[in-house]
């Protein structure tokens, strides 16, 4: 059943107002990744789960009942499906900002971890008497989901 004008307005003009939040968010977030602050990325880690969270509810709603926005003005509607374009576009650039990240992570890790596999099977001393040292094992655990 279609909402009132008022509230399909007043629906879609919220809506706008987290996508567009979202999206700056977001886009701080890629920035910081991009730049090598990852530090910098979880400053506004909270307000970002929630509305993500939000956003997450809110587009659930419309989607199983569209008339909660079609009574809206149409300029209005095509805002929020412009704001979206842009959210899911500063999305794939976090995506990607993501991915890039893990990967030097995980080939540092695997760096640090092939060095100190190294030290350890290192012989010590020369000549006849030489042998090799043997240290303490110690485990180093490579996440492959992370």
């Amino acid at each position: 059943m279609p909402a009132a004008p008022e509230a399909a307005q007043a629906r879609v003009e919220g809506l706008i107002r987290l996508t567009e939040r979202l999206t700056e968010l977001a886009a701080q977030q890629a920035l910081a990744f991009e730049t090598h602050r990852p530090h910098a990325a979880a400053a506004r880690l909270d307000e970002v789960l929630r509305l993500a969270n939000h956003y997450r509810q809110e587009s659930a709603q419309v989607k199983q009942d569209p008339g909660l926005v079609s009574a809206a003005p149409p300029a209005l509607r095509q805002r929020l499906i412009r704001a979206t374009e842009a959210f899911d576009a500063v999305m794939a650039r976090q995506g990607r900002a993501l991915h890039a990240a893990k990967t030097v992570t995980e080939g540092i890790v695997r760096a640090v971890a092939e060095e100190v596999a190294a030290q350890r099977a290192a012989g010590a001393g020369y000549g006849p008497s030489a042998r090799t040292t043997q240290g303490p094992a110690t485990a180093i655990t490579l996440n492959q989901r992370a």
